[in-house]
């Protein structure tokens, strides 16, 4: 009954600059904390960022920390995650996904260091991030 839908991913050199978007449409009523994750070549999907319901409350991976933002506008029903300084590691597909929790659950959730991977309630198809050397 959720359906969230991304765009934005290409191949882009090193160094550069992407923005990925992803619509939220059906009963989102219940979906509070969203956010991205991606999976690499030959990799398991890894938590990228997160954004609370209203947006005050991030979590990035360390990967991710100090390159993306991530933020999202709620009339929109949209989230975006903002990319710059892009790396060859970075290249996978990455995933916007919602959950009927609670960022701090979330969060919780992925254990004390904050990274690797979590059960998320809704997930979109992807959109191809290549980012070349």
């Amino acid at each position: 009954q959720v359906q969230l839908v991304e765009s934005g991913g290409g191949s882009v050199q090193a160094g550069g600059s992407l923005k990925l978007s992803c619509v939220a449409s059906g009963s989102t009523v219940s979906v509070y904390a969203m956010g991205w994750f991606r999976q690499g070549p030959g990799e398991e999907r890894e938590v990228v960022a997160l954004i609370s319901w209203n947006g005050a409350v991030t979590h990035y991976a360390e990967s991710a920390k100090g390159r993306f933002t991530i933020s999202k506008d709620n009339i929109q029903k949209t989230i975006y995650l903002q990319m710059n300084s892009l790396k060859p590691e970075d290249t996978a597909v990455y995933y916007c996904a919602g959950d009927v929790r609670r960022l701090h659950t979330i969060v919780d959730a992925l254990g004390p260091t904050g990274h690797g991977t979590v059960d998320m309630d809704h997930w979109g198809k992807g959109t191809l991030v290549t980012v070349s050397s």
